[in-house]
């Protein structure tokens, strides 16, 4: 997993906290996460355009107007370096099916995501935001 600095620790995170179905959007080129999880978990990795990168199979899909039956069921939904749009496109997705967002930005272009608490997470060299809904915070 050369290419994504801390990808082994942001593997070891996903593995840690989420079992059952997880999706990569975006995932392009950059498999080195996508493709470590898929050992493990019942991994989706999602891109506007489908097909096999890496060996690696890649349902295509567009998260502004996703195919919300593809990411029924899922704890997690993340993405490797989204811009700010695709990753207000996710937390919307993920509000409606009930997922946990994960962003791991290229700097520091992170979205505040309505209806979630964002916490930086430091794991080894992988730095990340954990996007948690809100409502499992509640204690009304």
């Amino acid at each position: 997993m050369p290419d994504i600095r801390g990808a082994k620790d942001l593997v070891d995170f996903i593995l840690e906290r989420y079992s059952g179905k997880v999706v990569e959007v975006g995932v392009g080129k950059a498999t080195e996460v996508s493709a470590e999880l898929s050992q493990t978990l019942d991994l989706m990795a999602t891109d506007l355009v489908g097909g096999q990168e890496n060996g690696l199979g890649i349902v295509g899909d567009d998260i502004f107007s996703p195919r919300k039956e593809l990411y029924k069921g899922a704890s997690l939904i993340y993405a490797i370096r989204p811009p700010l749009e695709l990753q207000l496109a996710m937390g919307r997705l993920a509000q409606e099916i009930g997922a946990e967002v994960i962003v791991r930005p290229l700097a520091d272009e992170v979205a505040k995501l309505s209806g979630f608490q964002r916490s930086l997470i430091n794991r080894g060299q992988a730095r990340f935001y954990l996007f948690t809904p809100l409502t499992e915070y509640s204690t009304s």
